[in-house]
């Protein structure tokens, strides 16, 4: 069925390779927008470590979810959320038994101005300028942003001043280039080791938004490479962690 009714969509979809070596095997891996830079590091460590190759496939979670429902070679799934790692398990797409929390995320308020953000009352004071958050149908961190910006009750009051990302590398962008003053993003973007992002935050309380409990998932295509296998087991372990803690996730959550 699918190839045809995915490839359009496909298109659009940023694909990154770590170049591979003779011999390897490759895994194809669905990536949250979110966790790509992460898995960058992480892919180049796997490829020294095993020899194995991930070609990286990166989207919002809402996207690749629909994509791999519709036939798209993906061996895993590395979303920004549990929900649809979840569905694809119930519909016969993910494999049972395999889906697990690889990262807990964390919700920011960010600007590139060191003296815009300061703490809630940027939120309820604004009047003007633009507000940036993920898509929330289907970026999880978008979702967030809606569900903390409704729990302040200020939702309605700044739906004139959003600007939606297609997912949340978009959205950080946005308030990079200057086209929002504000922008919900991921707090593994503002602390992405190799950037560092300078300007202000404010860390949204968790206790304003569902968990961001970011699940992997094995997909039916990945069942017969052992290397997808291999990648998943190599994800829960010390090599892996450390990268992913350096960019601010957490671990706290099974």
């Amino acid at each position: 069925m699918g190839n045809k009714r995915w490839l359009g969509v496909w298109m659009a979809v940023w694909i990154i390779s770590v170049p591979a070596m003779g011999g390897s095997e490759e895994v194809h891996v669905a990536v949250a927008s979110n966790f790509l830079n992460p898995l960058k590091e992480i892919a180049k460590r796997y490829k020294q470590d095993t020899g194995n190759t991930l070609i990286l496939i990166s989207a919002s979670t809402g996207k690749l979810y629909a994509q791999a429902r519709h036939g798209a070679p993906f061996d895993i799934l590395l979303a920004a959320d549990a929900k649809r790692p979840a569905l694809l398990e119930q519909e016969g797409v993910g494999v049972m038994g395999t889906r697990f929390t690889y990262a807990v995320g964390a919700l920011v308020l960010w600007s590139s101005d060191a003296e815009k953000v300061r703490g809630v009352e940027s939120l309820k004071q604004m009047a003007k300028g633009k507000l940036a958050i993920a898509n929330p149908k289907t970026a999880p961190y978008g979702k967030a942003a809606q569900q903390t910006l409704e729990q302040l009750g200020i939702w309605q009051k700044l739906r004139p001043f959003l600007v939606r990302g297609e997912n949340i590398s978009q959205t950080l962008q946005f308030v990079a280039t200057g086209n929002a003053g504000l922008g919900f993003v991921a707090k593994s973007q503002v602390e992405d080791p190799r950037f560092k992002l300078k300007g202000s935050r404010w860390e949204v309380p968790p206790s304003l938004y569902d968990s961001v409990s970011q699940q992997a998932i094995l997909l039916k295509p990945g069942l017969a490479n052992s290397a997808a296998k291999q990648f998943l087991e190599y994800l829960k372990g010390s090599a892996a962690k450390k990268i992913i803690r350096s960019y601010g996730y957490r671990f706290t959550e099974k």
